[in-house]
C-alpha cells in the first residue's frame, strides 16, 4: 500500500469553512423534506452546481483541484446535515471517475465538461438481479453490431440513472472469461431499446432515485465504449477505488451529524434533576463516538491522499476498501447509539436522528457491500483465497 502522508492546505480549510456554512444555512434546513417526499432534489443539485462543486476532485483543466481529499471535505460537510445532497456529488463523480480512467480524448471532451459544468449528469450501473458483487455473473450481453453493440439485458439499482443524460452500462462482450470480458458502454437517454423503469422505494437515500433499467437490443455506437472490448472491469474497479474514500467521507460526515445531534440532545434533556449528559454512561458513549469518528476520518483522508498521489490498482484498493468499510461500520455504530440517546424519542420522526439510522445502513451496502471490501483487504495482506 502507499504510504502517503497528508496536510491540509489554507485552501482546504477555507472549502471546509465554506461548505460548512452553506450546508448550516441552505441545505440543513431542506434535508427532512427530501427525504419525506423521496423527491429528486433539484435545488440541491443547482445549489452545488452554482458553487463549482462537481469537477471539485478532478483535473484543474475540468475546473476541479485535482485533489480526492478536497471532495471527501465537501462530502463530509454535506454529509453532516443531508445525505441526499452529498450523495449528489458522488454520483456524478463516479461516472466522471469512469470515463477519465477509461476514455479517449474524444469521449472525456464530449462528456466531463457537462459533467464539471453541472449541465450533464451521468450514473453507472453494474448491478443485476442475479447479483451485484460478484461481476462476473454479469448477464447483461453486447454483441457486436455493424458500427456498434446491440446492449440486451436488466440492471437494477441504478442510482441516478432516472434524470441521467447517460448511463456508463457494465456489459458481458465475451461467453468466457468472467470479469476480463466485459465492456463499458455509455447509454445515452432515449437510445432505443432502453427503459428506464420504477425508482425503489428505498429505507434511506431516498431523494435520489435508484432504479431498473432494461435493454431489448439497445444499439450503442462504438465510439461510445470506453476502453477495450473486455477493458469495462478494470474501468469499472479504478472509478470504485477513486470513490471508495469519497464514500468513506459520507460515512465520517454522517457519524459527525448524528453524534452532534446525540450531544446537542443529551445537554438538553433532563433525567432525575439534571441533564442526562451528565451520567457517565451517555458520556461515555459520546466519547467513544468522538473516537471512533475521528479514527475514520483519519483513515479516508490518507486514503484520499494516496489516491492524490497517484496509487491506482492494486496499490489503491486495499487502503480505499478499509476507508470505505471502517467508516460507514462507524457511520451505523453511531447512529445506533445516538438513537439510544434521545430514547423513545430517537424512533420518532420528529426527530431527525433516525433518518441518519435508515441513511447509515445503505452506506454498508453501496459501491460494494463491507463484507466485499474486507475481501479486497484479506486479499492483500493474505493472497487471493480460493473459497
Amino acid at each position: 500500500m502507499v504510504q502517503a502522508a497528508y496536510a491540509l492546505t489554507d485552501d482546504q480549510e477555507l472549502l471546509r469553512r465554506t461548505v460548512a456554512d452553506v450546508a448550516r444555512k441552505r441545505v440543513a434546513p431542506r434535508a427532512a423534506e427530501i427525504d419525506a417526499r423521496a423527491e429528486y432534489p433539484q435545488d440541491m443539485f443547482e445549489l452545488l452546481r452554482d458553487m463549482g462543486l462537481f469537477a471539485l476532485p478532478f483535473p484543474p483543466e475540468y475546473g476541479g483541484t485535482g485533489s480526492t481529499l478536497s471532495g471527501c471535505i465537501a462530502v463530509e460537510e454535506l454529509g453532516r446535515v443531508c445525505y441526499n445532497t452529498a450523495y449528489l456529488l458522488v454520483v456524478q463523480w463516479v461516472p466522471f471517475g469512469a470515463i477519465l480512467a477509461a476514455g479517449d480524448g474524444a469521449q472525456k471532451r464530449r462528456w466531463l465538461p457537462g459533467l464539471a459544468a453541472g449541465t450533464l449528469r451521468g450514473a453507472i450501473s453494474v448491478t443485476e438481479p442475479s447479483g451485484g458483487s460478484d461481476v462476473a455473473r454479469i448477464q447483461t450481453r453486447a454483441e457486436r453490431r455493424p458500427g456498434g453493440y446491440a446492449l440486451t439485458g436488466t440492471k437494477i439499482f441504478c442510482t441516478n440513472a432516472a434524470v441521467a443524460d447517460f448511463v456508463l452500462v457494465a456489459a458481458k462482450t465475451a461467453r468466457e472469461g468472467g470479469h476480463q470480458g466485459l465492456g463499458l458502454f455509455a447509454v445515452e437517454r432515449g437510445t432505443p431499446g432502453f427503459v428506464i423503469g420504477k425508482s425503489e422505494s428505498k429505507l434511506g437515500a431516498r431523494g435520489v432515485p435508484s432504479s431498473e433499467l432494461r435493454f431489448d437490443g439497445a444499439f450503442v455506437p462504438e465510439e461510445n465504449r470506453l476502453g477495450s472490448e473486455t477493458g469495462g472491469f478494470k474501468a469499472v474497479m479504478e472509478a470504485f477505488n477513486r470513490s471508495r474514500p469519497i464514500i468513506g467521507a459520507r460515512g465520517v460526515g454522517l457519524a459527525q451529524g448524528a453524534m452532534d445531534l446525540a450531544a446537542d440532545y443529551a445537554k438538553q434533556r433532563v433525567a432525575f434533576g439534571q441533564p442526562v449528559a451528565a451520567f457517565q454512561g451517555i458520556r461515555w458513549m459520546i466519547a467513544d463516538m468522538a473516537i471512533q469518528i475521528e479514527a475514520a476520518r483519519q483513515l479516508v483522508y490518507r486514503a484520499a491522499a494516496a489516491v492524490d498521489a497517484g496509487a491506482t490498482g492494486r496499490a489503491a484498493a486495499p487502503l480505499a476498501a478499509m476507508a470505505k468499510c471502517f467508516a460507514t461500520d462507524v457511520a451505523m455504530r453511531v447512529a445506533v447509539d445516538a438513537v439510544q440517546v434521545f430514547g423513545a424519542a430517537g424512533v420518532s420522526t420528529e426527530y431527525p436522528i433516525e433518518r441518519y439510522l435508515r441513511d447509515a445502513k445503505v452506506l454498508q451496502i453501496v459501491e460494494g457491500t463491507n463484507q466485499i471490501q474486507r475481501n479486497i483487504v484479506a486479499d492483500a495482506v493474505l493472497g487471493r483465497g480460493t473459497s
